[in-house]
This record gives structure tokens, sequence and C-alpha cells, in this order.
């Protein structure tokens, strides 16, 4: 019996080592694959269009990037983005707010179409909104002939195009907090009289603002690179209506791989920026909930 015991340790060692070198190697494997998979679809693309784009030194991608034609296109999508980043900013909230806080008839339905602007391609947003304000069309033609005010072909069709977009970012991103908040507090506060704008804004909202700025900054940054709907809406004017997505586009058609490349530079800094600011605001926002 005492000899058969260490032949059975010595079994049960040699197995466990076997095992650990086994899930050792399995480790190493997944992580081979995925850093392979990443690199692949990510840093290469990435990599290559840096090299091209800085072929003539930082000087030449400044000259493409400052070009008139060129930094018009990127203030409008800026300035389009940072408006629409703000309407649904306070619509996304308000929206969650309701979905949550509140039950009627059709909710299901309504927090389901909330997803629709994610799941169809961007160029049946665009011909959706021509279809309803296009100048040929009775709303669009009322709107230009009552109020002077051009929609399509024009940068509120950018704004508006954007806005159905990326309206689910800020919806998705505040839900989920807003339904883990406990209502003692704001219970508590209803008792003593509080009114419900104080409630909302002094005991709601402060623990939302983490999640809602992380969804306005994904709005922002998914509007940069919009271009399926913008190209139908925006009618590609120049010193107009053209976005940086869309001079992309007649930059690679007209073959100065330079001018696309060097804009391209720029727009996927300022998403990366973004998407770090997105990062660090929902690690917080893991701290504080924990």
């Amino acid at each position: 019996m005492k000899a058969t015991q260490p032949k059975q340790a010595s079994r049960i060692t040699n197995s466990t080592a076997s095992e650990g070198r086994a899930s050792l190697s399995s480790r190493w494997a997944l992580r081979t694959g995925t850093f392979s998979y990443l690199a692949l679809l990510l840093l290469i693309p990435l990599a290559v269009i840096l090299q091209d784009g800085l072929r003539e030194g930082l000087g030449g991608l400044w000259y493409q990037i400052s070009l008139p034609i060129a930094w018009h296109a990127l203030k409008l999508t800026i300035w389009t983005a940072a408006v629409m980043t703000l309407i649904n900013t306070v619509f996304g909230l308000l929206t969650a707010y309701v979905l949550v806080r509140y039950e009627f008839p059709g909710k299901t339905l309504l927090n389901s179409l909330v997803d629709i602007p994610l799941s169809i391609p961007t160029l049946v947003t665009g011909v959706m909104l021509v279809i309803l304000f296009g100048p040929q069309q009775t709303l669009g033609a009322w709107l230009d002939t009552t109020f002077g005010f051009t929609i399509i072909f024009a940068p509120p069709g950018i704004v508006l195009a954007l806005l159905f977009i990326t309206f689910p970012f800020v919806v998705r991103a505040v839900q989920p907090v807003l339904e883990r908040l406990d209502m003692a507090q704001e219970d508590a506060a209803a008792t003593l009289g509080a009114q419900s704008w104080k409630i909302f804004f002094r005991i709601t909202l402060p623990p939302l603002i983490l999640p809602l700025s992380s969804g306005a900054l994904l709005s922002f940054a998914r509007a940069i690179g919009e271009f399926g709907s913008i190209v139908i809406v925006a009618g590609n004017i120049p010193f107009y209506s053209q976005t940086a997505a869309v001079y992309l586009l007649g930059e690679v058609e007209s073959e100065n791989r330079l001018g696309a490349s060097a804009l391209s530079i720029l727009m996927v800094s300022i998403a990366f920026v973004l998407i770090m600011l997105v990062d660090w605001l929902q690690h917080h926002e893991r701290r504080a909930a924990s």
C-alpha cells in the first residue's frame, strides 16, 4: 500500500502538469489567433494608409488637408455632427427615460424601433429622407415656399440624416443604467415635496452623465464617417453640402490618392481620440457602479 501511494501521487502530478501545459498552449494559441486577426483587419490597413498619407511628409499631409475645398468639407462634417450630437443627447435621454419609467401601449414596439437605424442600409435612410423632404415632394416644397427652408441637398438634410442614423447610441447607452437606478431617493424626495424637475436634475441625472457622455461621443464618432445617407441627401455640392466622406470619394475617383489618404488619417485620428474618451468614460462608469 505504501509503495502504491507514491505512484498514484506521481501519476496525478504528471496529469496535472500535462493539463497545465495543454491549457497554456491553448491560451497562447487563442491569443495568437486573436492578435493575428486584429492585425489583419485593423492594424495593417491603418498602417498602410498612414504610410501612404505621410509619403510626402507632414508638409504634404497638411497641404492636402488645408486645401480650401477639403477644409470646408471637414468643417461641415464637424459642425453638422456637433449639432446632431446636441439634439440626440437631449432626445435620446428623454426617449430612454420614457421607455424605462412609463408603461403605455406599443412600448415594446417603440423599444424595438429604436434599433431600426442600426439594421437598415444607410442608403435607404437617404432615399427615405429624399422622398419625404425632397424639393419636389409636398412637405419639402411647402417648407421651401413657406419658410424658405431647404432640407435636401443642403446642410439641414445632413443633420437630419445623422440624427436618424445615430439615434440609438444615446438611448442604448443610457437605458440600462437608468433601469438599474434605485428609485428610493426619488420617492423620498417626492414624499418631502420636491418638484419633479428638481428630482430629475438633482437625483436622476447625475448618475446618467457618464453613459450619456459615452453615447454622445459614439454618436459624434459615427457621424464623422457617415457616407451612405449623406451622398444621397447632401447633393455633393463643393463649399456647400460636400462632407469629408463624400470629398474622399471624389479624391479617389480623381486618382488623388495622397489627398484621400491625408484626410483619411485625420478622420481616423478624430475617431480614435473619441473612442479612447468613450473607453475612459465607460471605465469610470464601471468603477462608479462597483
